[in-house]
């Protein structure tokens, strides 16, 4: 693979101007209700205290909590909750996806991620998900070693938390999906140190794996029913999950570009691959972005209509991922905490 340089200048991020957020003119997304406050508030105060009981942020994260509002984005994304105890499980799996992410894998002196051992820090992340096995001694040590830091310990205790509302077929699908996740943060790493530009379709792909996939795989245990391990591993299922998963992460990309830019002008996403590839100005390739996720998002929808017509419980799933894929859509559109538009309307 030869590598090929970002474009701009280094500094592009400071000339790039930003609009107030709201709604990314001419991208295809389902409408909501807003998140029901007082729903999110008791979310938040379980998360909060939750994540002050086991200790989890970094004295850097100073104001992340609310910033990122956890507790909206789980209500806004699962609507059709079963109760207040599975929205919390899933947003204690958010909140740890997030922390490992940020302090496992950002470039970060202040919260201690890197690109370099990288593979070392996920494995044990992994391993906080998917236990170690072996001799009493050694198991002992492991369990310890789980506990040594935020990352590893939000991690343990939010799985052990949603197998309690989960089957073991459902806990053992989101093992599954952050090993996925991982293997997509490596990939990503990679790139990033030996400064490889991908193509657009390579960055597609890594972006399948790095992705939010994890959340969409426990839309039914939140909801309080389970699609049958048979059934779930159904190709028209995982290609639907997978489309699901892509759209919204193409969301985040979008979103979240700005922001980004203003960080870390090499940092990898849509907009950034499609202009470098295809050497078009920021503006011209993140127009092409939305449509990419446009495209993505209607074969979504088409698929899952159909999908929805063989079997009640898989209109129940699809419903679930819809939800999840408008939800997570108000959530970016609306947290102007985090995310500005750029002005190019």
């Amino acid at each position: 693979m030869s590598t090929q340089s970002l474009p701009g200048p280094p500094d592009i991020a400071r000339t790039l101007r930003t609009r107030r957020g709201g709604a990314i003119p001419g991208l295809r997304y389902r409408q909501v209700a807003p998140a029901d406050p007082v729903k999110a508030q008791e979310v938040d105060r379980g998360l909060e205290a939750w994540a002050h009981r086991l200790d989890l942020f970094p004295k850097a994260w100073s104001g992340d909590f609310s910033g990122f509002q956890f507790g909206r984005a789980v209500v806004l994304q699962h609507p059709r909750a079963a109760d207040l105890e599975r929205l919390t499980v899933a947003g204690k799996l958010l909140l740890a996806e997030n922390l490992v992410d940020n302090v496992y894998c950002e470039e970060d002196e202040d919260r201690g991620g890197s690109r370099s051992g990288l593979g070392g820090r996920l494995i044990l992340a992994q391993s906080a998900l998917d236990p170690f096995h072996g001799p009493p001694g050694l198991q002992e040590q492991w369990l310890s070693g789980m506990q040594s830091d935020g990352p590893l310990r939000s991690y343990h205790w939010a799985l052990k938390d949603y197998a309690v509302v989960a089957t073991p077929s459902q806990t053992d699908r989101f093992l599954h999906d952050i090993a996925r996740l991982h293997l997509g943060y490596l990939g990503e790493a990679a790139w990033g140190e030996s400064r490889y530009m991908p193509q657009v379709w390579e960055y597609l792909v890594m972006r399948q794996f790095n992705n939010f996939r994890p959340c969409l795989s426990v839309v039914d245990a939140v909801d309080g029913y389970e699609l049958p391990e048979a059934v779930y591993a159904r190709p028209e299922i995982q290609r639907i999950t997978a489309l699901a998963g892509n759209a919204t992460t193409l969301v985040n990309d979008l979103y979240s570009f700005t922001k980004e830019l203003a960080s870390d002008p090499t940092h990898l996403n849509l907009p950034m691959v499609i202009a470098a590839n295809e050497r078009r100005g920021l503006k011209a390739a993140y127009l092409k972005a939305v449509e990419i996720h446009n495209r993505i998002m209607e074969t979504f929808e088409e698929e899952s209509a159909l999908l929805s017509a063989t079997s009640p419980l898989v209109e129940r799933y699809v419903q679930g991922l819809s939800d999840w894929v408008a939800g997570n859509h108000e959530w970016h559109a609306t947290n102007s905490h985090r995310y500005h538009l750029p002005n190019y309307w």
